[in-house]
């Protein structure tokens, strides 16, 4: 079975409006959007390149039947919460999050975990983009919000690149 990643808005959004959406699929084949997370995107500006992409089909939606009351206790957003109840129904599925409470979420129920600045280091290990770096600066630019000490350090002990590019 291929890799399969439930994504959550703010990786898609970043990553799309960085120009970066494309590398979803390479690295995971199998990519799966509850359909909160939908709604979520729907809602931005028609301007928006990850509404525009999802208007026109991209990704598989899903719906989340039901939402394990230990995840309500946690108290995160409507598409948090439905791409952490998809992870946790269909283990082994990685959830793509940013947001600290989700992921801290994820760690403490075993829920395999990437994140927008882990997605580009595993581009780049594979071969996909020539720069961890200049990616990580268009990402910032469209607005993912990452400490530049922690970039420094990762970029460095991950790939050899340093930040800023």
């Amino acid at each position: 079975m291929p890799d399969r990643w439930v994504v959550n808005a703010s990786p898609l959004i970043t990553l799309a409006k960085a120009g970066h959406l494309a590398l979803l699929p390479l690295l995971a084949p199998a990519l799966v959007i509850p359909e909160a997370v939908v709604r979520e995107v729907l809602a931005g500006p028609v301007t928006d390149p990850a509404r525009q992409a999802l208007e026109r089909g991209w990704g598989t939606h899903i719906t989340v039947a039901q939402v394990p009351a230990l995840l309500l206790e946690w108290g995160l957003g409507a598409g948090e919460t439905a791409v952490l109840a998809v992870a946790l129904a269909h283990r082994g599925w990685t959830a793509l999050l940013d947001d600290a409470a989700s992921r801290r979420c994820a760690r403490t129920l075993g829920i395999p975990l990437l994140g927008t600045l882990g997605l580009v280091l595993r581009a780049k290990h594979q071969g996909h983009i020539a720069s961890a770096a200049a990616v990580v600066q268009a990402l910032r630019a469209a607005g993912l919000y990452v400490e530049d000490a922690f970039i420094t350090t990762v970029l460095r002990e991950s790939v050899g690149e340093t930040w800023p590019p």
